[in-house]
């Protein structure tokens, strides 16, 4: 009967910490954890509490299926089926290819070879964070390798165009040194609003050591971030496109307030698989969301030169701007 029992409380675990995780988040320290913590932790139990279950006689079936339904809930929280329902994506010649990437401030890569693989990805805009390189000479270098591009930074944000640039506008970031670039687009004849941003990060590891007044202030300046970056979006109509590297898992208040004021994220309705753009953690937390623009094509590329990878998407246009 215990085993049974192990199989039950394995799944309530996993129900418990998938419910605070996506709908308390950042109310609390606790269920902020509990949120940012890569989902994967929850799939490690899976194969003992299976096999344990098992070795039951008597009432095996009752405590497997208990097992399974625990760990596909598991598997499903971590991503590993996302996009299992997703419609195959159209192919179109006439999308926006867009590409995000934190460049680790270019230390693990050389210019020339960090140029050649933006050069590979063919995109139309590329947004780049982390672009305060460690070696002064870097920046120069990694233009040079990309012709063809206008180029336009804020603070450590960098957008690259191919399209006519309109205007662009600088914000900044509260709490921080950072800032976000707004930088309107003439694509096809419309106006079209791309975001570029770098969230500040959640200090998981201050928690670990007893730091979790640090948790708590970092938790409060993302707060006021987003509050910004709403307002950023509540300010015009028309086609908006926010991306960039949101240290933000796809689940949480803050990640439904950003969806609710730019739109779906591009992986959620095109993506393939869990989509992990930190594959260090297993963690997708770089992301790409727009209204007015509708994803064909979502990829999360080869290693670039960078602790994360880039995100690619291709996107279709389906509302008219100003």
């Amino acid at each position: 009967m215990w085993r049974s029992r192990l199989a039950w409380l394995y799944l309530a675990v996993v129900a418990l910490a998938w419910a605070l995780g996506e709908w308390a988040a950042e109310a609390s320290v606790p269920t902020l954890l509990l949120a940012y913590l890569p989902p994967v932790v929850w799939l490690l139990p899976a194969l003992p509490v299976l096999c344990w279950t098992l070795l039951r006689r008597d009432g095996r079936r009752r405590g497997w299926a208990t097992a399974v339904l625990a760990s596909a809930l598991a598997a499903w929280g971590a991503g590993l089926a996302d996009g299992a329902f997703a419609l195959a994506p159209a192919n179109s010649a006439d999308t926006l290819r867009v590409v995000t990437f934190n460049t680790a401030r270019g230390t693990r890569i050389s210019a020339d070879k960090m140029a050649a693989n933006l050069r590979a990805m063919n995109a139309d805009v590329v947004l780049l964070q982390e672009t305060r390189f460690m070696d002064t000479g870097y920046r120069a270098a990694l233009l040079a390798g990309l012709p063809g591009y206008a180029v336009h930074s804020a603070g450590e944000v960098m957008t690259l165009s191919r399209l006519p640039v309109l205007s662009t506008q600088a914000f900044a970031a509260p709490g921080s040194n950072r800032q976000y670039l707004q930088t309107t687009l003439n694509w096809r004849g419309q106006r079209l609003r791309v975001v570029n941003v770098h969230l500040n990060t959640v200090l998981l590891s201050r928690a670990l050591a007893g730091d979790w007044d640090s948790v708590g202030r970092t938790r409060d300046v993302r707060e006021e971030q987003v509050r910004t970056l709403e307002q950023i979006a509540a300010a015009e109509s028309g086609p908006l496109l926010l991306a960039g590297d949101l240290n933000t898992p796809p689940r949480g208040r803050l990640y439904r307030r950003l969806t609710r004021a730019y739109g779906p994220s591009a992986h959620d309705q095109a993506g393939r698989g869990p989509g992990w753009t930190f594959p260090s953690l297993y963690l997708r937390i770089d992301h790409a969301m727009a209204r007015g623009l509708q994803p064909v094509r979502v990829q999360v590329l080869p290693d670039a030169g960078s602790d994360h990878l880039p995100l690619l998407v291709e996107y279709a246009l389906t509302q008219t701007g100003e």
